[in-house]
């Protein structure tokens, strides 16, 4: 949104304004009645519009224009300038939101001046509405792990697109956050991020909240994805989405326009779309629940969105960062974690993954003295039952495997958990499983386990060549 579109019925008028701003460095469109004055706003929204408030043969006049525009697109200044100026004319512009009134023949040096000040005044206006979106949620995205670099490479590949994506993974894995990254990074930063609750939206209002409605009594109301026109709309769990609301979707993909409820104008959007399941889609789709071409639409660009179990080398790092949160946002004490809670928080299951991690941490600060490290036993409430955690559950890898291979599996896994939890310090892990330093050393060279620098970070893996 760089450019400037000047709207006058006179051609001479519209090519000399045009012809100054494109000298001071302006790109520009021309406009010469209300449907081109339009189709042009809904092509690509400028950055600033001047106005001719009388225009010809035209269906709509400048009033018209500024009250539509301002209606769809707020943010867009407007300069309104007229041959028959007058008191009046100038106060109505400025109610219905117009940035300022010029009354021809103007000076072009005062043209200049009201325009610099405009698309000044909206770039700020942009910036500062960047700044309120990009909220806390986006420090989630922290992270040293392979899985989570990973995701972060396949994230930044795509922010500069319109290309559909559609991210799977678990329950509270930071689906979302991830779709606000991709916007965030991407050239409609300035524009709407909305999301569509799938599950949450009754059925029957399905149509009325993504559309919008148009009533004798209260006019016109905006749905969801006439609000995200030029940003991006966020379909949280895509696959709850009724059948019948799923049809109309695919053809505003499409068609990129629809009709709002009780409405006669169509309405044209520009949208990229992100959504996000936990579900097999592939399964719905056979089950008769998920319609294929929708499915098509929407899968252009699958990411999988890593659990906290494929990064718990990153559970350190999240949970510093929610401390640090809760205490900015809701001034709860700023604690830090001890080395035994750390430790047990990596032997502990996740399933709720980094939502669990954060309702963990900020119950831990409600609850909790306020005072001092939080310590392991804050923890025991979060762990398993002791019937439930005391038995050990052979996977079906480890049952079918001879004595011999099944303990060097086991082996293998037990000390990579340990030396994990003891954030790759190789002492303080032989002094937990009993051995000396030596022969935990020797122990984990057999079983082909590198840790320390040779990994290029602080967590063991298991070599790739070991057998």
């Amino acid at each position: 949104m760089s450019d400037i579109l000047i709207v006058d019925d006179e051609k001479d008028i519209r090519e000399l304004i045009s012809e100054i701003l494109q000298d001071e460095g302006y790109s520009t469109r021309m406009a010469s009645n209300s449907d081109e004055c339009m189709d042009a706003v809904n092509a690509e929204p400028p950055a600033l519009m001047i106005l001719d408030i009388w225009l010809k043969d035209s269906r709509m006049d400048g009033i018209d224009i500024l009250k539509t525009t301002k209606r769809d697109n707020p943010d867009i200044p407007i300069i309104i300038i007229s041959g028959h100026g007058n008191v009046e004319i100038a106060v109505a512009a400025i109610k219905q939101g117009a940035y300022d009134f010029i009354e021809k023949p103007f000076n072009i040096d005062q043209l200049l001046v009201v325009i610099s000040r405009a698309m000044e005044t909206s770039r700020l206006r942009r910036e500062n509405s960047t700044l309120k979106r990009r909220d806390m949620q986006t420090g989630e995205m922290l992270g040293e792990s392979a899985a989570f670099k990973k995701l972060r490479d396949q994230l930044d590949k795509v922010t500069k697109s319109n290309g559909r994506v559609m991210l799977t993974g678990e329950p509270g894995s930071g689906k979302e956050t991830a779709a606000r990254y991709i916007h965030q990074l991407s050239t409609r930063a300035t524009a709407p991020f909305i999301t569509v609750n799938s599950a949450s939206i009754e059925p029957d209002r399905m149509e009325e909240v993504l559309f919008g409605r148009e009533t004798p009594e209260r006019g016109i109301e905006k749905g969801l994805l006439e609000q995200a026109h030029g940003g991006v709309v966020y379909f949280d769990e895509v696959a709850e989405m009724p059948l019948g609301t799923q049809s109309k979707i695919l053809r505003v993909l499409t068609e990129q326009q629809f009709l709002r409820v009780g409405g006669a104008d169509k309405v044209r959007v520009d949208l990229r779309v992100i959504s996000s399941t936990t579900r097999d889609l592939t399964a719905e789709i056979a089950a008769g629940r998920f319609r294929q071409e929708l499915y098509d639409r929407l899968n252009v660009v699958p990411i999988a969105v890593p659990g906290l179990a494929e990064r718990r080398e990153d559970l350190a790092l999240l949970a510093e960062y929610f401390l640090a949160q809760f205490n900015e946002t809701q001034g709860l004490p700023l604690r830090k974690l001890s080395a035994d809670a750390l430790a047990m928080m990596q032997t502990m299951e996740w399933p709720g993954n980094i939502r669990q991690l954060r309702n963990v941490i900020e119950r831990l600060l409600i609850l909790g003295d306020g005072t001092g490290e939080i310590e392991a036993r804050e923890l025991e409430g979060d762990q398993p039952a002791e019937s439930e955690s005391s038995r050990i559950v052979l996977s079906g890898q480890l049952a079918t495997l001879p004595l011999r291979e099944a303990r060097e599996l086991f082996e293998r896994e037990y000390l990579l958990t340990q030396i994990n939890r003891f954030g790759g310090n190789i002492s303080r892990t032989a002094n937990f499983v009993g051995m000396e330093r030596s022969a935990l050393h020797r122990k984990l060279k057999s079983l082909g386990v590198v840790t320390g620098a040779k990994t290029g970070g602080r967590m063991a893996r298991i070599e790739e060549d070991a057998d």
